[in-house]
């Protein structure tokens, strides 16, 4: 995924006006001359993989276009505590009013990317793919999913509009498995994914022509079950309740995907520093 300069000039234009409101910063207004400048130093400090950078950038050149930014990393980079950001130059007023909304863009999309990363780590070599999920804040999602990509996770249905997922409920309602992936063959659509939480389920999905199954809660040893009985027929993705000690054993199952809700549902921030460096 890559941020589009489009969409960064709207979600900062939609951050500043939540901040600054009509009045705008009536603290920097009326402390800080109109004409002082600012030289800060923005720096990690603690290890974190960036993501966002370039949206929390740009807040600082909407408040003040002739700022000069200096970029000294990139999406993507894993650096250490200490190690310089970037350095910002400008008018004191617009750096300070936009300081709390850059920084929070880039703590919150850093903190994404470098728990994706931890987990990425931790199924290095079993050949499972992590994926993220739909379990995003109303409104970040675009910039959530960036940031699992950034830190190394794939990105995995941006809305309900783009991939088919029949869950417990649907098979509730349509009247069983069989009933619900019929339904959806008949609608004409392909690439149907079936959540299964037992492998009776499973059997009902293959049966019925299901290519791609979601295995809810199901243990490390019940999912190598699942991957005998699937015996390449579907591709599988585990879910539900994994974390960074469960994620290895899950992986080395023999499943294809992880799925991951806590990447963007409870990714920490990183603590990033904006520091007065000068005028």
């Amino acid at each position: 995924m890559e941020l589009d300069p489009r969409f960064i000039d709207d979600f900062v234009r939609r951050a500043l006006a939540e901040d600054l409101g009509a009045p705008g910063d009536i603290t920097s207004d009326s402390v800080i001359p109109e004409d002082a400048r600012l030289i800060a130093t923005m720096a990690a400090r603690e290890p974190m993989v960036i993501a966002g950078l370039p949206a929390a950038l740009a807040v600082f050149k909407a408040l003040d276009p002739n700022c000069r930014v200096d970029a000294h990393q990139k999406d993507c980079a894993q650096i250490g505590a200490g190690e310089i950001i970037a350095i910002i130059d400008g008018l004191a007023r617009a750096l300070l009013s936009a300081e709390r909304t850059a920084l929070n863009i880039l703590q919150h999309l850093s903190g994404i990317a470098s728990l994706t990363h931890s987990y990425v780590d931790e199924i290095a070599g079993t050949g499972a793919v992590l994926l993220d999920t739909r379990k995003t804040i109303p409104g970040l999602r675009h910039l959530q999913k960036y940031a699992t990509a950034a830190g190394g996770g794939q990105n995995h249905r941006m809305g309900l509009f783009d991939g088919v997922l029949i869950k417990d409920n649907h098979i509730a309602v349509a009247g069983g498995v069989t009933a619900a992936i019929k339904a959806a063959q008949v609608a004409g659509l392909s690439d149907i994914q079936v959540e299964c939480d037992t492998l009776d389920q499973m059997r009902d999905a293959l049966a019925a022509g299901a290519k791609r199954l979601l295995l809810d809660n199901m243990g490390p040893d019940l999912l190598r079950e699942a991957v005998s009985l699937a015996d390449g027929r579907a591709t599988l993705e585990a879910s539900g309740g994994v974390t960074l000690d469960t994620i290895r054993a899950i992986a080395e199952t023999g499943v294809d995907f992880i799925s991951v809700g806590r990447l963007t549902q409870s990714a920490p921030a990183i603590d990033i520093g904006l520091d007065y460096a000068g005028m």
